[in-house]
């Protein structure tokens, strides 16, 4: 029996799950890391840690499983920046998908391509988030580190390097570096040169399912891992979280509730958002693109909450399980991070509103959990706007296992959430994807064949429903009127920091 691996290369930590042909998970493992903010807005990791955290969660399942391992395939964070030199040293921390730093760079992209031939080629936006303008940040404000660039990678790409010593990476996380012809699943030479960045910098680019190397003898040694076996491409995180729940066809739509909140939409065509408020990537499907709207800060947003209040993620939700839909007249605004879809502004600052003193601790966590199926809500009315279709909807990411997200996903979307059966996400996903490049299975089509759903679907309530789309007109109202508030505060703080 072939055991297929798994390895996400999360932002909270590492995770790795073991699945057989029939894809019952067999084995699993996580570890954690730790998220270095030196200045408001910016957010880095040591690439080291990744590294040190895979090695962890890899040995684990391989004392597990054994030699019964026949691939790993790849996940993780998108659109991180990882500087190498000639000799493969870390330049410098890892800049990460949720930094702001480079609102500045992203103008600068945007004057030196063009924004309607930029969203044409790649699909997307100038967005500080991405690694391109990581790139432009970093010639502008560290120039002796730009000088010695030998090689730029995603996160789980240097993972990648350290498993088989190749530079590569799959189609899904290029996608997000504003540096990838969506059309041609290749790099764009022409941004590349408009932005002055060497393409010899940039690794190969391959299709989800494809086999980039394998696995070196003394990692193998290490790790206790079997000699010679493929390492997949994978796919960026919510790519990968999308072909582990079956989200490979017209229809389908996974809704993901982790750090940050995804709304993904599988597209047979390359097909970009004209305002850019949608992300148009390429799919871990070989030839398959995806239409993703980014809540930057979902799960974020509670974790927050949780942190601040010094709590319990499970009491926090089962108090805020009592309280009326509406919080009693409480929105919660989840830009603690600024915010990409609709509003692509990294200067967007979170807000409580409605605040009474009678509102307590219960009703603010509740605002919260509203606020950010709202803000992913703003996604699927812009698919809606498109004619995407939406037949389908799956919850996935941490939110999935919680009842009271995946019912507030149901009543504020009005459309009934379903749930698989392996509630893994991108790790899962990766794993099928392993077993196409290891041969288990001829086609991703097959591989996800064995995505099962769980019986039980939760069904929007038709109350419920008809309160939320009264506040969800709050909720969007509330924007637009606070927006220069937001971006004066942006100021104000970065002054006071000695930004």
């Amino acid at each position: 029996m072939s055991v297929l691996v798994g390895l996400d290369v999360g932002t909270g930590g590492a995770r790795a799950v073991a699945i057989d042909e029939s894809g019952e998970i067999v084995a699993e493992a996580s570890s954690e890391y730790p998220l270095h903010t030196p200045h408001p807005g910016w957010t880095e990791q040591d690439p080291a840690d990744w590294w040190e955290g895979a090695k962890g969660v890899l040995k684990k399942v391989a004392t597990a499983t054994g030699e019964q391992i026949a691939g790993i395939g790849l996940t993780g964070q998108m659109h991180g920046s990882v500087f190498l030199d000639a000799s493969d040293r870390v330049i410098r921390p890892a800049l990460l998908w949720n930094d702001q730093r480079t609102y500045k760079q992203c103008e600068q992209i945007t004057s030196a391509v063009g924004e309607e031939r930029l969203i044409s080629i790649a699909g997307n936006p100038a967005l500080t988030g991405f690694q391109a303008p990581k790139i432009v940040w970093l010639k502008e404000e560290e120039p002796e580190n730009f000088g010695r660039i030998s090689h730029v990678l995603l996160p789980k790409d240097y993972v990648r390097l350290q498993l088989t010593g190749e530079y590569a990476t799959d189609a899904s996380d290029a996608a997000g570096t504003l540096l990838l012809d969506g059309q041609a699943r290749d790099w764009a030479g022409e941004i590349l040169d408009a932005l002055e960045i060497p393409q010899e910098w940039m690794p190969e680019v391959y299709e989800g399912p494809e086999s980039t190397g394998i696995l070196r003898e003394s990692v193998a040694e290490e790790l206790g891992l079997p000699q010679g076996i493929p390492v997949a491409a994978g796919g960026g995180d919510n790519a990968a979280a999308a072909v582990g729940t079956g989200i490979v066809g017209p229809g389908l739509v996974n809704s993901s509730v982790g750090t940050s909140g995804v709304l993904f939409a599988h597209a047979s065509e390359f097909n970009p958002d004209p305002s850019g408020c949608l992300h148009a990537f390429c799919h871990a499907v070989p030839g398959a693109y995806h239409l993703m709207g980014v809540t930057l800060s979902a799960g974020g947003s509670l974790s927050w909450w949780r942190e601040t209040l010094g709590g319990d993620y499970d009491e926090l939700i089962e108090a805020a399980s009592g309280i009326r839909p509406g919080s009693e007249g409480l929105v919660f605004l989840p830009y603690l991070s600024g915010e990409r879809t609709p509003h692509l502004d990294p200067r967007a600052r979170g807000a409580f509103f409605g605040l009474t003193a009678r509102h307590g601790v219960q009703h603010m966590t509740r605002a919260v959990m509203e606020g950010v199926i709202f803000s992913l809500r703003d996604s699927l009315e812009i698919m809606r706007e498109l004619d995407v279709p939406v037949e389908d909807v799956r919850a996935t990411g941490g939110g999935a296992r919680s009842d009271l997200w995946r019912q507030l996903q149901a009543d504020i979307y009005a459309i009934p959430i379903r749930r698989t059966v392996a509630d893994e996400g991108p790790a899962y996903g990766a794993a099928l994807l392993a077993g196409v490049a290891s041969g288990t299975y001829a086609t991703v089509d097959e591989a996800t064949s064995v995505v099962t759903l769980r019986e039980e679907v939760t069904e929007p309530d038709p109350e419920r429903t008809k309160i939320y789309e009264e506040y969800y007109e709050v909720y969007r109202s509330l924007y637009p009127t606070t927006s220069s508030a937001m971006s004066r505060l942006t100021d104000l703080a970065a002054g006071s920091t000695g930004e």
